[in-house]
Formats: structure tokens, C-alpha cells, sequence
């Protein structure tokens, strides 16, 4: 399964929030203060335009799977960055695609000069939430940052 990371263009949009919205509603996680109902979900190469911020699409065989990125989320310290918008088709689920987009996300953090990696996520995301644990991701007992989005119970970090 010939596989290809790059940094997102702007023709990957729309594709990429497909994958998204449809991943959530899959999972029954298609609810609001999540990125379902987020705007930036249509726009993230110009989101992912910010400094110290980059978006990965995962291509296989040309098609595009899924996608991950980092951000620097208002509001968390300014050695921290959230991991956002991690989403992969079903076809590329189990496959250590998200292993390894995580793992380009965690490399790109600390080329950038963050310390740390926050994410928020949802028990209806029960197989990412085990790769986040396997990566060395742990539980807070709060959330962190200003993302906004409420419908996100639960929040890991992970030291660079």
C-alpha cells in the first residue's frame, strides 16, 4: 500500500472535510461544539496557514485517506500545541496510517519548539483512543486552550 504524506493544498477541502464530517457521523460523534459544526472544517489550508501549524493529508495510491495536523490553539502555553483533525477513511483504518500521521504530527511539534502535545477527543472514538494511550499520550483532568469545542469530554498530553 504505496502511502504519501504531504501538507495540504487548497483542492483538498472539500475532501477533507468529507472525510470529517463523515468519520463522525459514523461514529455517532456528529454533535455540536465538535468540528462537525466547525467552519474552519471547509477551509483548513487556509486555517492551517498559521504559524507553527501544519495540516499532513495521508494520499494512498493518489487517493486521499485521511489527515492530521498540529495547531497552535489559543489560549494553551506556548511550549503546547493541540493535535487536531486527526481522520482517516475506514479502508485506511488499522493499517498504522494513523500511527505514523501522528508520528509526523509529534516530529513537526518539536521541529517547530513545542514541548508538548494536547489533544481533545471523545469516548466514541474508542480505537483512537487507544493509539493515543500506545503513543504515550495520558488522561487530564480538564480541558486546555480555547478551541470551543465543548463536545469533546475528553483531553490527553503528551511531553515531547
Amino acid at each position: 500500500m504505496p502511502v504519501n504524506i504531504r501538507q495540504i493544498q487548497p483542492a483538498d477541502n472539500p475532501v477533507i472535510a468529507k472525510i470529517i464530517r463523515d468519520t463522525l457521523t459514523e461514529f455517532g460523534a456528529n454533535h455540536p461544539g465538535t468540528v462537525y459544526f466547525d467552519p474552519t472544517t471547509d477551509a483548513l489550508f487556509e486555517l492551517f496557514r498559521k504559524e507553527k501549524s501544519v495540516y499532513n493529508i495521508a494520499e494512498v495510491d493518489g487517493k486521499i485517506v485521511g489527515g492530521g495536523g498540529i495547531f497552535p490553539t489559543g489560549g494553551l502555553p506556548s511550549d503546547t500545541c493541540e493535535l487536531v483533525k486527526m481522520y482517516l477513511l475506514p479502508e485506511a483504518r488499522g493499517t498504522g496510517l494513523g500511527t505514523q500521521l501522528i508520528n509526523r504530527c509529534l516530529k513537526q511539534a518539536k521541529d517547530y519548539g513545542f514541548s508538548r502535545v494536547y489533544l481533545e477527543t471523545m469516548n466514541e472514538l474508542k480505537a483512537a483512543l487507544k493509539v493515543y494511550e500506545r503513543l504515550g499520550f495520558s488522561f487530564l483532568n480538564g480541558p486546555m486552550g480555547n478551541s470551543g469545542h465543548f463536545g469533546c469530554p475528553l483531553w490527553m498530553i503528551r511531553d515531547l
